[in-house]
């Protein structure tokens, strides 16, 4: 039976501490808390700290503890990396312990990660050496660095990319509103779409905190959502930033048509549903999962997500020459390297930039 217990690791490789493990996995995530990580980061560096007690045990016989030794961040790249060798793709984790991590619900299947799956792992233990203030940290090593650097050039010559949610732009989003009826369900997932999409490419995890104590209602008609928190303004909105992210015409048609069917005056904006009840507001999973639908019945091909959205966003007003600073403002992104790298590169052709040599008209 799968669970988080890695109690099973103690066969392979001696006695196991899991409680010193579970306080040591918990004291980092209070002290990242404490740093204002948003809940998803904090999931994230919980299960990768999980992970890497786990990892550790099971390779070393012995509980982690900090700092860990260059050699053993080492063998952890190499553990989880794969590498082309003449008879195909090689890593150095031992099956049985690979075996053993995917049965204690550490890993979700076996065989070898992607590099930014081995980056993040690295960065989450090179936070905790700085979060306890303990030298050396492994991370900073020549040697770590050296290795890691190696291994993103292998990955850019292997055609390796990162892999992105599908855009939904104008075209695939109305695709995904046609298939939206006039049920609870329709005019509901009919006003998540143009909401996420209209106020800037909302993150799945904005879609769900969305609230109606920030949302409000323009004497011209429309909406104004008042965007306190994100993941670039976590602290909240800084100079140069606009909180306030217009919902207009079709958009705020489509939600006010929603939040009168629900009959809503406070509370989260998006909600489960049960039938016709009404219930609390839905998870950024639910928000994610409600997108893939739309899609599937769409009939779309791609992989679609709570990211699509964004993507979407910044691929349509790129289409449309709409400025960047007009996006940005919009999106919250800080960096044009940042929101350039949602423009999905399938738009090409429609770059009017590419057409420099065409006669002037």
């Amino acid at each position: 039976m799968k669970n988080n217990d890695i109690a099973p690791l103690v066969r392979l490789s001696g006695q196991l501490q899991p409680d010193r493990l579970a306080d040591q996995a918990a004291h980092a995530v209070r002290e990242i808390l404490a740093a204002a990580a948003s809940a998803n980061t904090t999931r994230s560096y919980a299960s990768a700290l999980r992970y890497w007690a786990g990892w550790f045990q099971g390779r070393y016989g012995q509980p982690l503890a900090l700092p860990v030794p260059e050699a053993a961040m080492i063998q952890f790249i190499v553990d989880h990396l794969p590498r082309r060798t003449r008879t195909g793709q090689a890593w150095e984790l031992p099956a049985d312990l690979d075996a053993l991590l995917v049965d204690s619900g550490l890993k979700q299947r076996q065989g070898p990660w992607s590099l930014a799956t081995v980056i993040h792992r690295v960065a989450v233990l090179s936070t905790a050496h700085r979060l306890h203030q303990v030298m050396p940290n492994p991370a900073e090593a020549p040697a770590v660095r050296h290795l890691l650097a190696r291994s993103r050039r292998a990955a850019v010559k292997q055609g390796v990319r990162a892999r992105k949610k599908t855009a939904l732009a104008r075209p695939e989003l109305e695709a995904l509103l046609a298939t939206c009826d006039d049920s609870l369900e329709g005019l509901r997932d009919r006003a998540l779409l143009c909401f996420g999409f209209a106020s800037g490419g909302r993150r799945r995890s904005e879609i769900a905190a969305a609230d109606l104590a920030d949302l409000r209602t323009l004497p011209e008609g429309g909406y104004v959502y008042w965007l306190g928190h994100s993941k670039t303004q976590q602290a909240g909105p800084t100079a140069g930033s606009s909180p306030d992210k217009p919902v207009l015409g079709a958009a705020a048609q489509a939600l006010t048509a929603w939040l009168q069917a629900a009959a809503l005056t406070e509370g989260p904006i998006f909600r489960r549903l049960w039938g016709k009840r009404v219930g609390p507001g839905l998870s950024p999973k639910a928000v994610a999962a409600i997108i893939q639908r739309r899609a599937e019945l769409a009939g779309l091909e791609g992989d679609f997500g709570g990211h699509s959205l964004r993507s979407g966003f910044v691929t349509e007003g790129a289409r449309r020459g709409i400025a960047l600073p007009a996006l940005m403002a919009m999106t919250e992104h800080r960096a044009v390297a940042s929101v350039m790298g949602y423009f999905q590169a399938g738009t090409a052709p429609e770059n009017p930039a590419a057409r420099l040599l065409d006669p002037l008209a």
